[in-house]
């Protein structure tokens, strides 16, 4: 072990702390200062921070915090924790880069939805976490911040699109983070850096940060935690309707403060491991995968196959295209500017080139296929309660390698072919889940996915927990760098 031992305050669940402050027990001062010594410290292992604040200035907020609790005044389950924001996330008088030349300087001058209630719940923003440019691929690097590090070994990539927040966590450097998922970046991430990675049901939780509210339904915010309980607390400040964002879920996000304990005697789980054979995976993934079985039996559930009445190959069809569509819609003024343009990384400007040659008929068949599958998957629903499936096709790889080009001998054909695994669950729009799968011979983490049915989120963090408390990866494994500082 060091000789500098960490910090209890950083080491508890984020829970935990919280009551510890609620009570009085710790002053917000103290647990801003202890947390920023530990960012000091661990961060540049893994390079998951970034846009810190100045410590004087979030001293000067946490004693704020202090005052208000000496007042009797509580904010709520976040009052005085640090918190760093996703940087693909508004934050007002925070930089906001989403990793790109282009908004290098970009100081927003409101919150989005989710910040501004992070913040009312009583938070403190210390920064941001790093992201690949614009959300791009599942691998967090970027011309102005580099590359995150996997927290089990930082020569590997941390995963991505929140890449840094899922490091972070690992490191005990902030209590919980956000993240946003595409393109399985709250899943992903979460795989590689052995924590919980949780994606809501279409609409859980309200977006408005960008330009579009009506078409722009792939990505969504959510939470990630290294507990469960941790993630449904922060999703209970996240999630809840808002007008501003006209799809978002008519219900509160109360709810998922609640107690996560369940019996789930008698709970049917449906294995759709690599559909197949279709999706290439590298060698230990499925078996680490399926070794989960037996914690889910533990608990009451059941495993077995699943086959699903859909093509595989369509469902990919379907996301290119619509991908392509979205990511047009949203760089094409960018890349219409030939100096804008030149700032654009190779895999942005591929996605607006594919997107500018689609017809609106071809979006539209696109959606329809997605819709064809929605129904598929809801069909085994009435035989399964959730589906499970790996979280990733392939280990952390070489961070300084923008993407794998194969996967056991089968040429990837795109930037993100290689994470083909996570669209099942991206266009269901159903919650989806990444928990803790183990570890392989290098010690390197992998995840498994548990897809519920559309708007279960609640019971989807009810399997998640129990699963959590059999398996314990988490507790029984933590970050190797943390002894090394």
């Amino acid at each position: 072990m060091t000789s500098n031992p960490i910090s209890e305050l950083v080491l508890l669940q984020a829970h935990e702390l919280a009551e510890r402050i609620r009570l009085r027990q710790v002053s917000c001062r103290e647990v801003m200062q202890t947390y920023l010594a530990h960012i000091e410290r661990f961060n540049p292992a893994v390079n998951a921070l970034i846009s810190l604040q100045p410590p004087q200035a979030l001293l000067a907020q946490a004693d704020l915090r202090d005052a208000e609790l000496a007042r009797g005044e509580y904010h709520g389950w976040m009052h005085g924790l640090p918190h760093a924001i996703k940087d693909l996330s508004l934050t007002h008088g925070i930089r906001t880069t989403l990793g790109s030349p282009l908004y290098e300087d970009f100081v927003p001058q409101r919150d989005g939805i989710m910040v501004e209630r992070i913040k009312a719940a009583g938070a403190i923003i210390i920064g941001k976490s790093n992201t690949p440019e614009f959300g791009l691929g599942s691998q967090s690097y970027n011309p102005l911040f580099g590359a995150t590090g996997c927290a089990y070994d930082p020569s590997k990539t941390a995963g991505g699109s929140s890449g840094g927040a899922a490091a972070a966590l690992a490191m005990h450097l902030v209590p919980v983070a956000d993240g946003s998922d595409m393109m399985g970046s709250l899943r992903n991430p979460a795989a590689f850096n052995n924590v919980f990675g949780f994606r809501p049901s279409q609409g859980r939780v309200p977006f408005d940060d960008s330009s579009d509210l009506f078409f722009d339904q792939l990505g969504y915010e959510g939470p990630m935690a290294r507990s469960v309980r941790d993630a449904a607390l922060l999703l209970s400040v996240q999630a809840g309707f808002d007008a501003r964002a006209p799809l978002s879920i008519a219900e509160s996000g109360a709810a998922f403060a609640e107690p996560l304990e369940h019996d789930l005697r008698g709970t049917r789980l449906g294995w759709l491991g690599d559909f197949n054979g279709y999706l290439p995976m590298e060698p230990g993934i499925l078996e680490l995968c399926q070794a989960t079985f037996a914690d889910f039996e533990a608990v009451g559930c059941s495993v077995e196959a699943a086959q699903v009445n859909f093509a595989p190959e369509q469902l990919w069809d379907s996301w290119r295209t619509l991908r392509h569509w979205l990511v047009a819609g949203s760089l094409g003024a960018a890349y219409a500017d030939p100096l804008k343009r030149a700032q654009l990384k190779p895999e942005a400007c591929w996605e607006v080139e594919n997107g500018l040659s689609l017809s609106a008929s071809q979006v539209y068949a696109a959606s329809v296929s997605r819709s064809h599958w929605y129904r598929a998957i809801s069909q085994l629903f009435e035989r399964f309660d959730f589906l499970l499936l790996p979280s990733a096709q392939v280990f952390p790889f070489d961070k300084t390698i923008p993407w794998p080009r194969s996967i056991q001998g089968v040429a990837m054909d795109t930037y993100h072919r290689w994470m083909e695994v996570v669209i099942p669950g991206t266009l269901s729009g159903c919650p989806v889940a990444n928990v803790q799968a183990g570890f392989n011979a290098d010690g390197l983490p992998m995840g498994l996915q548990i897809i519920g049915r559309h708007q279960a989120d609640f019971a989807v963090l009810q399997l998640a927990h129990a699963y959590e408390q059999a398996s314990r990866w988490f507790q029984r494994c933590p970050s190797p760098l943390l002894s090394r500082g």
